[in-house]
């Protein structure tokens, strides 16, 4: 069975946690949170650029133990993905001015179908672990992910408007992958 694999991403407060939980829920499968939370609530939301690289390994780990699981229980042909190579490119380069080697090879090595790029138009939430409530750097970490993902060969939707739209723009975007 193969997996197809729905990424998630954007900046802070964009509804990424929510909207994977909605798509794995409607689509009867799973979906693999971002490790940053468990890792950042056990350890301290102070980190170091070393801090990331146990990051990013971890959530591919856990990336790969959801998929196999739905592969095992023949379950889903699709997984969603909170946070991806990506995500940890931008967190990187954007706190420390540089990224480490490996999740520069896991983005050229992991294939995805599909990216949801979450618009910044929700109001910002506040949570301990959040950064970035300004709408400037909100906006600028938005057109970083943009910029990714123009420039790649995997299909993306950005995902914006309520939390509504939000979901019915994600599903059609899911079925239109599921239908092709």
């Amino acid at each position: 069975m193969i997996i197809k694999k729905v990424v998630i991403i954007g900046p802070e407060s964009t509804g990424k946690s929510s909207l994977c939980a909605m798509l794995a829920a409607h689509f009867n499968s799973s979906w693999c949170p971002e490790y940053a939370r468990e890792y950042l609530t056990v350890n301290g939301k102070s980190y170091q650029y070393t801090d990331l690289l146990k990051i990013a390994q971890e959530q591919l780990k856990m990336e790969d133990c959801i998929a196999n699981e739905l592969i095992e229980k023949q379950k889903s042909q699709i997984l969603f993905v909170d946070t991806d190579m990506y995500v940890m490119k931008v967190w990187c380069e954007y706190v420390f001015q540089q990224c480490h080697q490996y999740i520069l090879e896991q983005i050229c090595e992991r294939k995805y179908d599909l990216y949801l790029l979450c618009d910044v138009d929700l109001p910002w939430v506040q949570d301990e672990l959040r950064e970035y409530p300004e709408d400037g750097p909100r906006k600028e970490l938005f057109q970083i992910y943009k910029d990714l993902l123009i420039n790649q060969n995997v299909p993306w939707v950005t995902i914006s408007g309520t939390y509504e739209a939000r979901e019915l723009s994600a599903i059609k975007a899911v079925n239109d992958l599921l239908n092709q």
